[in-house]
């Protein structure tokens, strides 16, 4: 009995120096101005990136695999940043890629030709000939990026990283209102186990 008491309090002890690892204005921030969730019980997880920043690049691994790994209380997208008129051509391919269902080798595909082969694919015609490798002809793709689709997706992108003050990349949201962001020192395994924290502490039995 009395180890099971110490068992007890043991456990007790560590569960709470677990919840109090991470803390809210230090280690993760949140917004202002919070976005909506769109279903009850589900925890919505959003990185924002850009396919021409190096970090992204080195991120994607990392957010991938943890993704992979989430079950079906946890709902994970990615939302290109459409800050400059090349951002939101980037941001544009990577809704095309998705209209067309080319699969995550193409987004990983696209890193890999600006950040190791150094063609940053920042006109049209650039993205048209990289489209041309996975079969997609070039009025295809020039269709795609300028649908009125793919640009109300943009306008949505806009506004919402407008409204959660997204300054850099990469930069994940949890539920609209928690911001996990890089920072010196941190590595990118421990940003997703402060976006776990946050996850956890969002889930209705928490």
């Amino acid at each position: 009995m009395i180890k099971n008491k110490f068992g007890i309090i043991f456990l007790a002890i560590f569960t709470i120096s677990i919840s109090a690892e991470y803390r809210l204005g230090l280690d993760y921030s949140i917004v202002d101005n919070p976005l909506p969730v769109k279903k009850d019980g589900i925890v919505e997880v959003t990185e924002s990136f850009w396919y021409g920043c190096g970090g992204c690049y080195s991120f994607e691994p990392a957010i991938n695999d943890w993704a992979s790994e989430q079950g079906e209380d946890v709902s994970f997208r990615k939302m290109p940043v459409p800050w400059s008129k090349t951002h939101q051509l980037h941001a544009a391919l990577y809704y095309t890629i998705n209209a067309l269902e080319l699969g995550p080798s193409t987004h990983t595909a696209v890193f890999v030709t600006i950040h190791k082969e150094g063609n940053f694919l920042q006109t049209p015609k650039r993205i048209q000939n990289f489209l041309k490798n996975f079969g997609v002809e070039p009025e295809i793709t020039d269709d795609y990026l300028n649908s009125f689709t793919i640009k109300q997706k943009l306008n949505r992108d806009a506004k919402h990283a407008r409204q959660l003050k997204i300054s850099s990349t990469p930069m994940i949201v949890v539920d609209g209102k928690y911001i996990v962001e890089v920072k010196q020192g941190r590595s990118y395994q421990e940003m997703l186990n402060i976006v776990d924290h946050v996850i956890e502490l969002q889930k209705p039995n928490s």
